[in-house]
């Protein structure tokens, strides 16, 4: 790690590095996580306050996203891609409670949330769930291995939840995008969530500078303009591109809850 980015006087962590995955399960109150990912958390933290309403809000988004794509939408298959380290309500959960027969597709790259993944194999009887360890980077891997379980030949529903910031080139994210959606039928969803330095989220620049001098894997944001790349060609559902915190399955944005400096959206394939 970079001692020189770190404040003075902090315990420097040994033969350790943050990640995202430990992190974030920190910043949701969870208890899958290294001290040096607490240490890299807090630091983050007290660079930027809002980093932990944005993991709040954006694990909220996955929630209201898969109820209405199980419910009203009458998606049963879930491709989740940047898994995370479980937590409450995780995909299959969200999905098996609106239509018990839904099955899930989890992929990670990240060894911690491979020793977790079991309690992401629970499944109802009638549905399924499985766990592919792939990177993002990787479509077509990614494709192969979910075949097992999916039928790639009837909707699916494509889930990349703060996902698409690790692939830092917009060029290849969007070309790992269009990859996962050829694959895929019409009436297929993608939902995505993204951060930004918009939605007031600028003070996240000096944060996201010292994440990638000392955690793993490094991240970017993007602007409106850029997240938009990723649905070209899609029917995007209102209320549009939006804080993910303010996103409504019902097409309103609920202006009562404070905007998060992260875009959430949903969109068809038509």
């Amino acid at each position: 790690m970079s001692e020189s980015s770190w404040p003075a006087g902090a315990d420097w962590p040994v033969a350790q590095v943050a990640h995202n995955a430990r992190v974030w399960n920190y910043w949701l109150d969870g208890k899958d996580y290294y001290a040096v990912d607490q240490q890299v958390g807090d630091y983050v933290t007290g660079m930027y306050p809002g980093i932990g309403e944005v993991a709040r809000a954006d694990r909220a988004f996955l929630g209201r996203a898969v109820t209405h794509l199980a419910g009203e939408a009458g998606i049963r298959q879930f491709l989740d891609i940047g898994t995370g380290l479980p937590t409450r309500d995780n995909t299959h959960e969200v999905a098996q409670r609106a239509a018990p027969a839904s099955r899930i597709v989890y992929v990670d790259n990240d060894p911690t949330v491979l020793l977790h993944a079991r309690a992401l194999l629970t499944s109802t009887p009638e549905g399924a769930t499985d766990y592919i360890e792939a990177d993002a980077h990787d479509p077509d891997t990614i494709l192969r291995a979910a075949s097992r379980t999916l039928d790639l030949d009837r909707p699916v529903a494509v889930m990349m939840l703060g996902i698409l910031n690790f692939i830092l080139d917009t060029d290849e994210a969007k070309s790992v995008v269009d990859r996962l959606l050829d694959a895929v039928p019409s009436g297929s969803r993608l939902a995505l969530t993204h951060p930004t330095l918009e939605l007031g989220g600028d003070g996240n620049a000096d944060a996201m500078r010292f994440w990638n001098e000392n955690a793993t894997p490094p991240i970017t944001a993007r602007t409106r303009e850029e997240v938009a790349r990723f649905l070209d060609g899609l029917e995007v559902q209102e209320p549009g591109i939006v804080s993910c915190s303010q996103w409504r399955p019902d097409g309103t944005v609920d202006t009562s809850v404070p905007a998060v400096a992260q875009f959430g959206a949903l969109a068809r394939k038509p």
